[in-house]
């Protein structure tokens, strides 16, 4: 986290690249051509008079078909996120992309042919530089039961939880780091896939003539169709691979991060990557004055130090734990760690401080009516950081539940769900 900046990058020489369109089935060239500092990442359509240019902007974008389209003056370039993914990887922050149809190649459904043009390439630095973007604070979107989270961390680490009405799909979670090798080597060659019921429909349209059990990892209601898989996981994998090219229309390099996605779409990652280029989240972030103006706890009893309130649902809490907390004196001599009911209370109190900042419960306090499905991953000790994510699940005049998470660099570390009786002070 210590460098803060270092040289754009772009291209050697121009390579060029063909392959089939996922939609229309038709063939698709595609020309990666050098270009100067500042001009970022720039798509030229070819096959139209004038050589429309689109910027790969989340002002461009939204989702269409389960995938990223670029839209300006009605001109579209569909399917950027695997080769937006690619220049991410390979930090590529300034290229002209000329491409001859409204569609890039599917290629084998992956990141890594375009990796492979692009080193073949050969990468240039520029002489300006550029600017890494750090998350100072925990930033958020949300859609439903859907959700990214990004926060400050030393590990530039990506975690991601798939859950699909799948068989084969449901509840799969994997941890990543961000690095080169560890991207372009276990994230970049994981493919695309679909369901055979959503597909077919399409294919009675005339859609999707470009894919194959190849370059799709296709499945039924219980199996899989297509003959083997890259990796035991690949289908969270190849979520990661979209959630990277899709933040990488930020124009934004990352670093000093841990990147949390759950169920992503490709709509949600276009909000993060507008929050990373627009300056991040505008949630109401609570001090410790703050806190306890809302909560009655105080030291030594009192267990989060900040929170960032998210709307009127969500909140993130974070305690930042020293050897000085008076339970790790007793708990335990010569190898302190923080008691699992402390944990509890601490994940509670930031549940009572999201359901008392409601403007319905303004001048309430929130006694504990009970503790459901509380289990324990991993003990927290002295010099970590405890990050803590609650949700309201259910919410009336007199009572509230919140379900709720602790973790500490992106490992879990307890979750629990919480009752709360809401009284009169």
């Amino acid at each position: 986290m210590e460098k803060n900046n270092s040289p754009q990058r772009t291209i050697k020489k121009k390579v060029k690249i063909e392959g089939n369109a996922l939609l229309s089935g038709e063939k698709v060239r595609v020309n990666f051509i050098p270009s100067t500092p500042n001009q970022g990442v720039i798509f030229k359509r070819i096959d139209i008079p004038s050589h429309p240019l689109i910027p790969a902007s989340y002002k461009f974008a939204h989702r269409e078909l389960s995938s990223t389209v670029l839209e300006k003056d009605g001109t579209k370039i569909r399917g950027v996120e695997h080769l937006m993914a690619a220049l991410a990887i390979l930090e590529i922050d300034n290229v002209t992309i000329e491409i001859d149809k409204d569609e890039l190649p599917v290629m084998d459904g992956s990141s890594f042919p375009f990796i492979e043009i692009l080193e073949e390439a050969g990468i240039e630095e520029l002489e300006e530089e550029r600017e890494f973007w750090q998350p100072e604070n925990i930033i958020s979107v949300y859609e439903g039961d859907s959700y990214i989270l990004i926060l400050p961390s030393s590990l530039d680490k990506i975690a991601y939880l798939l859950d699909f009405p799948h068989p084969l799909l449901s509840n799969i979670y994997g941890e990543f780091k961000a690095d080169l090798k560890t991207l372009r080597e276990e994230i970049a060659p994981a493919r695309t896939f679909g369901f055979k019921k959503k597909v077919e429909p399409f294919l009675k349209k005339g859609m999707y003539k470009g894919g194959n059990l190849e370059n799709t990892v296709l499945l039924d209601e219980k199996s899989i169709i297509s003959p083997s898989l890259r990796f035991s996981d690949e289908f969270l994998r190849h979520k990661i691979l979209d959630l990277l090219g899709d933040l990488f229309l930020s124009g934004k390099i990352l670093r000093g991060f841990f990147i949390k996605g759950v169920k992503t779409s490709h709509s949600l990652n276009i909000k993060m990557a507008k929050k990373i280029k627009e300056g991040g989240n505008m949630e109401k972030e609570l001090n410790i004055d703050e806190i306890m103006k809302i909560l009655p706890h105080r030291y030594p009893f009192l267990f989060v130090d900040r929170i960032i309130v998210k709307g009127e649902k969500r909140a993130v809490g974070v305690k930042n734990l020293t050897y000085n907390e008076s339970f790790f004196q007793g708990h335990f001599p010569g190898y302190p760690i923080m008691p699992a009911v402390i944990m509890l209370e601490a994940m509670a109190q930031v549940g009572g401080v999201l359901l008392l900042s409601r403007s319905e419960n303004e001048g309430k306090i929130a006694y504990f009516a009970g503790i459901e499905n509380a289990k324990f991953r991993r003990p927290v000790r002295p010099g970590e950081q405890l990050i803590t994510e609650v949700e309201i699940i259910k919410l009336r005049s007199r009572t509230g539940k919140v379900k709720a998470q602790s973790s500490v660099n992106g490992e879990r570390t307890a979750e629990a769900e919480f009752l709360f009786s809401l009284k009169d002070k």
